[in-house]
């Protein structure tokens, strides 16, 4: 069985047309057969112009992706050397501390004048390494109010003043960059 597909048209017979002749309708077959043909032609050329298309739009579709894939590679390759020369820059703040704590511990017959004022001293140190590194400390006077955010209420006392505010601070907090590292363990006043 042929396939209906490759078979020429049928020519177009109207009953009041006067009957054709057999070189007629061979001319009509031949005629129908090659509009059938420069269809086919094109059809076959539309198609190669769609196979190119597909290959050039699968090329940047794979294109795209791999420069994504580069892209998180990148900015992953990028945080993990912020996160280590973070670590760095804070460990470099701390040197100018050791270094005065080890001359400290050198000092033999050290006063308890000069010990005080070498501790203090190392102290400031330490507080502008970590002030420079944005470390902040909590420490609520009393009678501010109770902030749950960075402070621990570790028991409640009666008190004259109103409910929930700070009576003492019994371990200072610590933040950095406005996320809490340590809250501050506080005493608050009981409601009446």
């Amino acid at each position: 069985m042929s396939d209906p597909r490759n078979t020429p048209p049928a020519p177009f017979f109207d009953p009041m047309d006067p009957p054709m002749s057999p070189e007629e309708l061979e001319a009509a077959a031949a005629a129908n057969e090659a509009d059938a043909a420069a269809q086919l032609d094109n059809a076959l050329g539309e198609v190669e112009t769609l196979k190119t298309k597909v290959a050039e739009l699968t090329d940047q579709a794979l294109r795209a992706q791999a420069e994504a894939q580069n892209a998180r590679r990148r900015a992953d390759d990028e945080i993990a050397k912020i996160r280590k020369f973070a670590v760095e820059s804070f460990a470099e703040s701390l040197l100018p501390v050791l270094d005065s704590l080890e001359a400290g511990l050198k000092v033999d017959n050290a006063s308890a004048e000069q010990l005080r004022e070498g501790t203090e001293a190392t102290l400031r140190q330490l507080l502008a390494a970590l002030e420079r590194n944005k470390v902040v400390e909590v420490n609520p006077a009393a009678g501010d109010r109770f902030d749950p955010a960075n402070q621990q209420a570790i028991s409640m006392v009666p008190a004259d003043q109103e409910a929930n505010t700070v009576v003492s601070v019994l371990q200072k907090g610590y933040t950095i960059a406005d996320r809490v590292l340590r809250p501050a363990l506080v005493t608050v006043t009981a409601p009446k």
